[in-house]
């Protein structure tokens, strides 16, 4: 069998010079990551956090969204299935498409999927719930548990919009999420990391056993890790 080679970049190379397991605090560690040499591009900033979860079990599932500080650098393109009534209020919130049945036949019809994140009120689940092929592997399928089945849908729209962030975890027990931009103050990126640190510790799952929050990671797109010492 043929070994897979990885090319890296020589930025990158010169990068991983300065890489270290070293445990920094937070700011520490994004003074460390803002040490790497800049891209022509406004790199991503992502948290990784590996849990001492059992994915398996669906009691220990760690799923939500968040609203950070300062955002993350990206507005969403975000649809609402609601009633009639309450249409005009989801695009004045800046909803791409909103409807009710009407947008679920367009989505059945012609599998339109260009869009960030779907909500939808309660009532609409019962039609929305046919989407389920369509939606749910490219993970768009609304859901109470991820804050995107409300009643209040002109807020949940404002909120997506302006990137509110969905996170889950993968069948390893680990969760990606997005911080912000590298463009960012280090004041913004410090205040928007230990938002999601505080919000992945309260969903600690009660069946959880052992140490939860193994290991935390910090990069951007075209960065090495920066590892975050968590109390």
């Amino acid at each position: 069998m043929a070994t897979l080679v990885i090319k890296r970049s020589k930025r990158y190379k010169q990068a991983a010079e300065k890489a270290t397991e070293q445990l920094f605090s937070v700011e520490d560690a994004v003074k460390h990551l803002k040490q790497f040499a800049p891209t022509k591009f406004d790199q991503t900033v992502e948290l990784i956090f590996s849990l001492g979860i059992d994915a398996k079990q669906a009691d220990q599932a760690v799923r939500s969204a968040v609203s950070l500080p300062h955002g993350i650098g990206k507005v969403k393109r975000v649809i609402a299935f609601c009633p009639e009534h309450l249409v005009t209020g989801a695009l004045n919130a800046g909803a791409l498409k909103a409807g009710g049945q009407e947008l679920v036949a367009e989505i059945e019809k012609d599998g339109f999927t260009e869009f960030d994140v779907a909500v939808a009120t309660p009532d609409m689940m019962r039609f929305v719930s046919r989407l389920g092929r369509v939606l749910g592997p490219k993970g768009l399928m609304p859901s109470p548990k991820a804050g995107t089945v409300t009643p209040e849908i002109g807020t949940a729209v404002r909120e997506y919009a302006a990137g509110k962030t969905e996170f889950r975890n993968d069948s390893g027990g680990n969760v990606h999420t997005v911080v912000g931009k590298a463009s960012f103050g280090n004041d913004k990126l410090v205040a928007n990391i230990q938002a999601m640190i505080d919000t992945i510790k309260k969903l600690k799952p009660q069946t959880a056993k052992g140490t939860y929050i193994k290991r935390v990671i910090l990069k951007g797109s075209m960065t090495p890790a920066v590892h975050v010492a968590v109390a």
